[in-house]
């Protein structure tokens, strides 16, 4: 958590997938809708990106892919002005979970990382009773699977936060 002086803490999180163009974004955005709808939005920073530069042309990345965002907007979510950036090793230190959507992305971050020394690696799908990875809509392009599993995850995550 930050700890500047005369700041109140922000429990930051940082979610992370292949791409940082549907299943992560969707996270930060959905994560950041629940928290506002608790009046908890001053509580949290929360962002995502990717561990691969694929979507990151020229130092710009790619905005939110059309159907994730399609599907965000379909429950009252935008995420205009979004666009894939890269993890870097300084958000290690910078975010207290940084939250991967499958087994390749958490080896992709901890390797990107340096190891995961403190435990702050995790993936999203373990904050819910059914453990596993975020389906992945670039292959299934099924974009209501994945919602599901975003939503469950983000709202175990924020019940798993509050305690």
């Amino acid at each position: 958590m930050s700890r500047n002086k005369g700041e109140t803490p922000k429990i930051r999180i940082l979610f992370v997938c292949h791409g940082n163009i549907c299943r992560s974004p969707m996270c930060e955005f959905v994560m950041k809708k629940l928290v506002a709808d608790r009046g908890l939005a001053d509580k949290y920073e929360i962002a995502s990106a990717a561990t691969t530069t694929e979507e990151i042309w020229g130092g710009r990345g790619n905005p939110v892919y059309p159907p994730a965002k399609r599907k965000l907007a379909e429950h009252g979510i935008r995420c205009d002005g979004k666009r894939a950036v890269l993890m870097t090793r300084d958000d290690y230190d910078r975010y207290d979970y940084l939250i991967g959507m499958d087994g390749e992305n958490l080896r992709d971050m901890r390797r990107i990382c340096g190891g995961d020394p403190e435990g702050k690696i995790s993936l999203l799908m373990d904050y819910t009773d059914r453990p596993g990875s975020v389906a992945d809509p670039w292959y299934t392009r099924n974009f209501d699977v994945t919602w599901g599993d975003v939503l469950a995850g983000c709202q175990g995550l924020l019940k798993y936060l509050q305690k």
